[in-house]
């Protein structure tokens, strides 16, 4: 195996990291061709294309993405060195970067990294976005996975596969009752006060229709987007709350909310959305193995 030449690594480094051509080659004082020409040779060597064209921007390709993980740990190595040597040592770890809607649960979303959580050997980088953003980094190979709560779309040009990790009820709830009798669904929607997740959401839409076959238009005092948000105000507002348990577990655990009832045939499922790779990062395979074989229910 031939050695790899570190110049036309460091050269596409600064290239992947300054996301233009033209602005690596002002940065390294080089011409544009002669630093095209070195990416092209460490293309060569490496057997891959590292970088694709879309319109007037460089997109790193998967290989390059994985080239660039690399390349960072090898620079880095550098400063470590240097660090070591002067008596601040660095340490240097493997890293799983995630993409989760941000409407999803924040519950859940600690659920599936919980493996990793507190490992001081990883590190963990969590962004939060809406799907069409997310999907795109994913694509771009800028995450290694997106969780969400609806599946990916899938046709033959596809690149993303989707892995069901876990399908939680959804639920009725709100603060303990005054009165001792129990609360009667769908029949008490008619007078009691519901706060639901917006329009966006599946299972906002599957209640719809459970309540609309029921012949019942309930009062709707808020319609929120975001699930962290929802959570607050179950607590502090009178009325029932349509949300998934596992957004409110701690609240129920505590005796704060109580469940009054499950909707029938009304669930909410998780999924963690990947694309194929020839690369794949080790870590999410650990904690895909994991979230599969737990079925991710706390």
């Amino acid at each position: 195996m031939r050695d790899l030449n570190f110049n036309h690594l460091r050269y596409f480094w600064a290239v992947a990291h300054a996301g233009s051509l033209t602005r690596a080659a002002e940065d390294l004082h080089l011409s544009q061709s002669a630093l095209s020409v070195q990416i092209q040779k460490l293309e060569h060597q490496m057997g891959h294309a590292l970088f694709e064209r879309v319109g007037r921007k460089l997109v790193l390709t998967e290989a390059g993405q994985i080239a660039l993980d690399y390349a960072d740990t090898v620079f880095k190595a550098g400063d470590e060195l240097m660090s070591t040597l002067r008596g601040r040592p660095v340490a240097s770890r493997p890293v799983l970067r995630v993409g989760a809607l941000t409407t999803l649960s924040r519950n859940f979303q600690l659920e599936f990294l919980r493996p990793l959580v507190g490992r001081s050997d990883v590190e963990l980088i969590v962004r939060s976005g809406n799907i069409r953003d997310l999907l795109a980094q994913l694509e771009a190979h800028a995450l290694d996975v997106v969780l969400a709560n609806s599946a990916a779309p899938r046709d033959a040009r596809s690149p993303f596969r989707n892995h069901l990790l876990d399908e939680q009820p959804v639920s009725l709830v709100g603060r303990p009752r005054r009165t001792k009798r129990a609360f009667r669904f769908p029949q008490d929607l008619k007078t009691e006060p519901v706060l639901l997740p917006s329009l966006d959401s599946e299972i906002r839409v599957a209640f719809d229709r459970v309540v609309e076959l029921a012949g019942i238009r309930p009062t709707i005092v808020a319609e929120v987007d975001d699930m962290a948000m929802l959570r607050l105000l179950a607590r502090e507002r009178e009325g029932v709350t349509l949300v998934p348990p596992i957004v409110v577990r701690d609240e129920l655990q505590a005796g704060i909310l109580v469940e009054h009832c499950r909707i029938p045939e009304v669930s909410e499922r998780f999924y963690a959305i990947v694309t194929k790779r020839r690369f794949p990062n080790r870590l999410l395979a650990d904690v895909l193995g994991i979230a599969t074989e737990t079925g991710q229910k706390p």
